[in-house]
Order: C-alpha cells, then structure tokens, then sequence
C-alpha cells in the first residue's frame, strides 16, 4: 500500500523523494526529459557517451539530495591517459534543481567509427582509460570537498554507490537507465537504524533490495515515479513529499567572459583579436551562448581597470 502527502504531479523533469513508514530507508527517483535534450544538443556526441553524460546528470541530481546544502555537487571524470578516448566528463545539480553538463572527447581518425561501435554508457566509461572519477561539492558557504570514487567497474552506479557504503556508511542502491529520450534513476538508502527497528523488520533492507533488483531499465525511464514505487513496493508503506522539478540551467554570463579576456591582458588579447577577423569570441560549451568582444570592447575592458 502507498500512502502520499499529496496527489502525484507528473513532469517532464523532477526529483521525488519517498519514505518507507516507520523506518529508517528513503530514496528518490529522477526523471530528466527536456534538460536531458538540452545536454547532448550541444555537440554531437556518441550515442553511448550521450547515455553515459545522461547517468551523470541524473546521478548528481539524486546525490545532492543526501546532502543538507545550499550549492551546488559534480560527478566527474578525469583521464590521465594520453590516448584516451574520453578525456573529461562532469555533469553538475545544484540545490534550485539546476543542472548541466559537458564533456570532452576524441573522435578524431580511427576513433570515430569506435565511438560509434560502442553499446551503452559502461564502455563509453571504458574509454577513459587510466583516470579517476570523483564528487566535487561546493558549499555556497563553506569549504569545498572534493571525494575519489574507487572505480570497481565501468558502471558508474556501481561506482558511486559502492562510494557511498565505504565514506559514508550507508548502505545504498543505485540504478541508472537512458533511452533516446530520457535519462532516469532510482537511489535507496538505509540510514543509521535504531535496535528498535532492526527487531521490528529485520529483513527490510535484504527485502528492498531484492525488488529493486528487479526493476528494468525501461521501467525507471518510462514510468513515472509513483508508478515504479508502486511496482516495487507496493507492500511498504510508501510516503512521497511534494517533488522537486529539475531544469537546465548554465552559469555562463558576460562578467565571467568579460573576466576571461581580463586574465589574457591587453596585449595578448587584442593579437587574439587581430588574429580572428577583429572578433574575439568565447563559446559556452554547456549552453551554446557566444560572447563577442570587438576590439574596441576589449580596450574597454581594460580602461576600466
């Protein structure tokens, strides 16, 4: 039986939190459309690197919900290969429910017609050859933290939720599934229990984590939440909060470009200038915007120093 605080609103982009009644589990699912379009418009990537910047966006929006924070957390990959194929990837959330991400790659040569071989997010996580994944949080106030992720396999759901069993000792189920259209995934948790619960249901989580075992790749990116809830837990008192929606959002802006040109100096920026046609532009790889500075707007700049 599912209870719920209020009548389920579907949409096309949100993060819904559920609580199993009198225990000590919570979770949530999040569903990505149209923010999820948005990302892999911006370059032509590879189907299977699409799905795998798909699970990262979705894995950020479902991590920073663990935390108590106004900012905003990354997953990223690193490579340290020389030859790697995937060189850079980081998808981002932060607490408004604003996500983007972008990645670095090379389908130069021979590599082109690999990329297009391969099958799914997992070997396009292969690809990055010897490097490193981890979460980056960055607190509005506060210190950064920034945790390695051990890389136990190339699936990043086993990676992360592995990571949150060993740093912070909460046993946690993690699933991630695309499709053309949607990115989408499921985290449970087992919070610190009290004697108390454990002897009340001492096979819960052994129970939970059976059933969502058993959810399909085409169930968590196709079925709304209160759906895939159901179908699993349909036995468990299920309680949903309202959901957070999620959208796209890039934090690019004129200043920031503006400071870009200003790290150069005057010199190197006006040859920069000279060299491209009297137009310095700088492109936003996560939203497409092009900033234009003519050479009169970069002496501007630095008269106003």
């Amino acid at each position: 039986m599912t209870t719920t605080t209020q009548d389920y609103q579907a949409s096309s982009d949100y993060r819904q939190r559920f609580f199993i009644e009198n225990s000590a589990v919570r979770g949530d699912i999040v569903q990505l459309d149209k923010a999820y379009q948005t990302v892999i418009a911006q370059k032509n990537y590879p189907a299977a690197l699409k799905a795998l910047l798909g699970e990262m966006l979705v894995s950020a929006s479902l991590l920073i919900s663990t935390l108590k924070i106004d900012g905003k957390l990354s997953v990223q990959l690193q490579s340290t290969d020389e030859k790697a194929r995937l060189t850079w990837a980081m998808a981002e959330c932060d607490h408004t429910g604003a996500v983007r991400a972008l990645a670095g790659f090379d389908d130069t040569g021979d590599n082109a017609s690999l990329w297009q071989s391969l099958d799914g997010s997992d070997e396009a996580f292969a690809q990055l050859g010897a490097g490193v994944l981890f979460i980056s949080i960055h607190p509005d106030k506060g210190e950064a933290y920034q945790g390695i992720v051990e890389r136990i396999s190339d699936s990043l759901a086993e990676c992360l939720a592995h990571y949150q069993k060993q740093s912070a000792q909460i046993p946690t189920l993690i699933k991630l599934a695309t499709s053309d259209t949607t990115a989408a995934g499921v985290l449970v948790q087992l919070l610190p229990q009290t004697q108390a619960d454990k002897e009340a249901d001492p096979d819960l989580w052994n129970r939970l984590t059976a059933l969502t075992d058993t959810l399909k790749p085409e169930e968590i990116t196709d079925l709304p939440a209160a759906e895939i809830l159901y179908r699993l837990y349909h036995e468990e008192q299920v309680v949903l909060p309202e959901a957070t929606p999620l959208h796209f959002a890039c934090t690019c802006s004129v200043q920031k470009s503006e400071g870009a040109i200003i790290q150069l100096g005057l010199d190197e920026a006006k040859q920069v200038v000279a060299a491209h046609d009297g137009v310095l532009v700088l492109d936003c790889g996560f939203c497409g915007q092009q900033y234009r500075f003519d050479e009169a707007a970069v002496e501007r700049l630095f008269a106003d120093e």
